[in-house]
């Protein structure tokens, strides 16, 4: 293995090819941070230039644009609360108020960091595990499906600030907005009040910057700016950002986040955006400190990029492995794959040794292409805060209002960023947490699909789905996490009440 390992990496060092995954990795930065402009998009585009490459070529240039769209949507999660992909929700929570605390060069030094380090792990793990690991998916079923989904969503609990009943009302109104349009399955049109755009749904990346980003700034535009009054920040960055006490501070929060990277990113269909939900959830309940999770904690960054870019490596061993994409990237890969005559599955490692090995030796290149991008651009990113907001938010908004178009070309989108955004403020003013309308709104649609699809092989019986053996196990995980924390707030009451 280490022999061909050392193949693979003999042909990216090749000049062309390290070119091809530089540019790569500098688009998917590109695409990564600007809203809607996903790694999705970038391998969309680029994929037909690949068609006169040979295969090692065309992947590393894939390779690059992946990581690279993954990892640039930290950017404007730290610096504008707005996150530039799904995979990076969660680092809004904790990296924003870093920023607006002075402490951008560090929020900025450990995102980047750990988002490598997660990275070099889930490849780790693809090059190591990757066939058993997919086999191990190939069990998980419908039934199974939807336990996990359950399980994901009793983190809503974890997500909700101060009042569950709030993070509650907020997660069932995100699962009611996923169901707008049509019906998995069936396709039969729900709440759509006769209006064909609805019949589609909103979708998902509208949702987030409206939620995330437009609320925000309609919050911000309630005071009056004074260009010449605003306060400035200043960000010192010495080194890394951090010390070395901080970083081996961060072992066991890294690994945890990592390992739930993984494995949610090897479960077709989930991908990053649910993975580093998840990931700040459980850092959050595993704390000894969860008061400071969304007040700018480095534990919250770590964990959301963390696992983020460890979903990268964990979503491309069903593809490698099965010939099954884990997200909407790796089918992009798929089709990659395809085009230039190679067929992933059982066989693919040892009909098409090079051409394996040579895709891992360009995901670790272009993880440490994404490191070294990322920390020379950091003394410039942190200068966007020293930016009057009067100039800052009007362009925020037009970058918005152009990233909901792009995704799908449609006008509707821009208004369902404007409805978000709406919805968002008005979550601000009453003190409603937002985190878990979005949860809601990405579980949703897989928790009913899978319903779905597991009571057909059931015959409309609801028993097996909590006596399969692997369901099962997620569901006594989910009521104790439940459990848990219901005990951690009954504690905290006491020992506040002084009992």
């Amino acid at each position: 293995m280490l022999g061909d390992l050392a193949a693979g990496f003999s042909a990216m060092f090749v000049p062309y090819n390290m070119i091809l995954i530089i540019i790569g990795v500098a688009l998917g930065l590109v695409f990564g941070s600007i809203p809607g402009l996903t790694a999705t998009m970038a391998v969309a585009i680029c994929l037909p230039i690949t068609f006169t490459m040979d295969p090692g070529s065309g992947m590393a240039l894939l390779m690059g644009l992946y990581i690279g769209g993954v990892s640039g949507g930290l950017i404007p999660a730290i610096l504008l609360k707005l996150p530039g992909t799904p995979s990076s929700i969660s680092s809004t929570f904790d990296g924003y108020p870093m920023a607006q605390n002075g402490q951008a060069g560090k929020a900025f030094g450990l995102a980047i960091t750990f988002s490598f380090l997660g990275g070099i792990l889930s490849i780790a793990v693809l090059i190591l595990i990757s066939p058993p690991l997919a086999d191990f998916a190939l069990r998980f079923g419908p039934i199974e499906y939807f336990a996990i989904t359950m399980f994901a969503l009793t983190l809503i609990s974890s997500l909700s600030e101060g009042s569950i009943v709030k993070g509650m009302l907020a997660g069932l109104l995100g699962i009611s907005l996923a169901m707008v349009g049509s019906a998995p399955i069936d396709a039969f049109p729900r709440f759509t009040f006769g209006m064909d755009d609805l019949n589609a749904g909103f979708n998902l990346l509208p949702a987030l910057i409206g939620l995330f980003a437009v609320g925000e700034i309609l919050r911000i535009s309630e005071k009056k700016i004074n260009p010449m009054g605003q306060k400035k920040l200043t960000h010192k960055i010495k080194g890394f950002g951090f010390s070395v006490a901080e970083f081996f501070k961060q072992g066991w929060n890294f690994l945890r986040s990592a390992v739930i990277g993984v494995a949610v990113g090897i479960l077709p269909g989930i991908g990053g955006g649910t993975a580093n939900i998840i990931a700040y959830a459980t850092a959050k309940n595993q704390s000894k400190t969860p008061e400071k999770f969304g007040k700018g904690f480095s534990d919250g960054v770590v964990a959301s990029e963390s696992s983020n870019n460890a979903a990268v490596g964990g979503a491309l061993v069903p593809l490698m492995a099965l010939g099954i994409p884990g997200d909407t990237v790796t089918a992009m890969l798929l089709g990659g794959l395809i085009i230039h005559g190679l067929q992933p599955g059982p066989i693919f490692f040892a009909q098409n040794t090079d051409i394996v090995y040579g895709i891992f030796a360009a995901l670790i290149i272009a993880n440490i292409a994404m490191m070294l991008f990322l920390f020379l651009g950091m003394k410039f990113f942190v200068r966007i805060l020293s930016i009057h907001k009067h100039i800052l938010l009007p362009i925020i908004v037009v970058l918005c209002a152009v990233g909901a178009f792009a995704e799908n070309n449609r006008l509707f989108d821009v208004g369902a960023l404007l409805f978000f955004g709406i919805l968002g403020y008005l979550f601000i003013k009453f003190k409603f947490p937002i985190a878990p309308v979005i949860l809601g709104f990405i579980l949703g649609p897989i928790a009913e699909t899978n319903l779905r699809r597991g009571l057909q092989h059931t015959d409309e019986n609801f028993l097996p789905f909590f006596t399969e053996p692997i369901a099962m196990v997620f569901w006594v995980i989910a009521i104790g996490s439940v459990g848990f924390k219901a005990w951690k707030n009954y504690k905290n009451k006491r020992i506040a009440g002084g009992v």
